[in-house]
């Protein structure tokens, strides 16, 4: 029978990831959907990098980076007793970074989106930029917003590269459904990859199904007469 552990860790790192790239997430978008400064073709190309970096590039520099003898990590090591090497803290960042561009890419383009008028009528009204994002202009962009947070869920879950690169292979701590599926498929125990596979894969059907169901009628209100 499969060990359900790597499930379990799975969605646990999918949740963690999209709750973090929730909060970093929309900041970024709004700053890029509204900046002109020349700097923002640099910061969507950094943002977007994810995109086009195969996994194994942007896992081995991470491993670099978290590495305890040098950098980052060894920073963290001497001064906080953090290691992100091999550990679920660190399969959440890497994840964060991994993911950062389908969290911030719909939200930008809905965001951009909207007519400017809105922005200059909250402000008329004495509101802040803060006060404006989140009472203004998020409620507007639900569908893209919904988008964001399905998509940065569902590719988390599929991780393989860069989770084995920083995470390896340790049981209850980083194996992942994506490993453990590998490992199966190793062993030859084709049924236990079978389980994990499909289990996935119904999951991220389901999410997917929903995601354009909810944004399909969020779309149609909003679109309605009032």
């Amino acid at each position: 029978m499969a060990d359900l552990q790597p499930l379990w860790l799975t969605l646990k790192l999918a949740s963690v990831t999209t709750v973090c790239l929730l909060l970093i997430g929309v900041p970024i978008a709004a700053a890029l959907a509204t900046t002109r400064y020349r700097i923002k073709p640099f910061v969507e190309a950094v943002v977007s990098l994810p995109l086009v970096l195969p996994p194994s590039v942007l896992g081995f520099y991470l491993l670099l980076a978290f590495s305890p003898a040098q950098g980052l990590g060894k920073f963290l090591s001497d001064h906080f007793n953090i290691h992100l090497l091999f550990s679920f803290p660190g399969l959440v960042v890497g994840s964060v970074i991994y993911s950062l561009p389908f969290m911030v890419h719909p939200i930008q383009s809905g965001l951009e989106a909207l007519p400017s008028s809105l922005r200059e009528a909250s402000a008329t009204l004495g509101k802040t930029n803060m006060q404006t994002l989140f009472h203004v202009l998020l409620p507007n962009v639900k569908p893209a917003l919904l988008t964001g947070i399905v998509l940065t869920f569902a590719h988390t879950l599929g991780e393989f590269g860069l989770v084995l690169m920083i995470g390896g292979n340790l049981p209850s701590v980083t194996r992942v459904a994506s490993i453990a599926i590998y490992n199966e498929v190793e062993a030859l125990n084709f049924h236990n990859a079978h389980v994990y596979a499909a289990i996935l894969l119904i999951v991220s059907f389901i999410i997917l199904l929903t995601v354009y169901s909810l944004n399909k009628r969020t779309t149609k209100h909003l679109r309605s007469p009032l």
